[in-house]
């Protein structure tokens, strides 16, 4: 079974045909914070480009992204700094 990062690298590209995807897992900043684990992979920062996210507010892209990760987040995903961006956008 691949790491959660790989899963969620897959879950994102299938969802949202992204131009990129960046994906860094910040667990161990975290350690000893609710949430954390000892292995690690519970938060990460992601930033994506995305033509699906052409038109749509801060607020319905992150929930469109907490959707398609939502199995993740049942397994132990606690956390997600979100950058999430329509082409063109910085």
């Amino acid at each position: 079974m691949p790491n959660r990062a790989a899963r969620i690298h897959a879950a994102l590209a299938a969802a949202f045909a992204p131009a990129q995807v960046d994906l860094m897992d910040d667990s161990h900043r975290h350690a000893g914070h609710a949430g954390a684990a000892p292995g690690g992979e519970t938060h990460y920062t992601v930033r994506v480009v995305s033509p699906a996210f052409a038109g749509q507010g801060r607020l319905a892209r992150n929930r469109a992204v907490h959707a398609v990760l939502a199995a993740e987040f049942a397994s132990g995903l606690h956390a997600l700094s979100l950058k999430l961006l329509a082409p063109g956008e910085e």
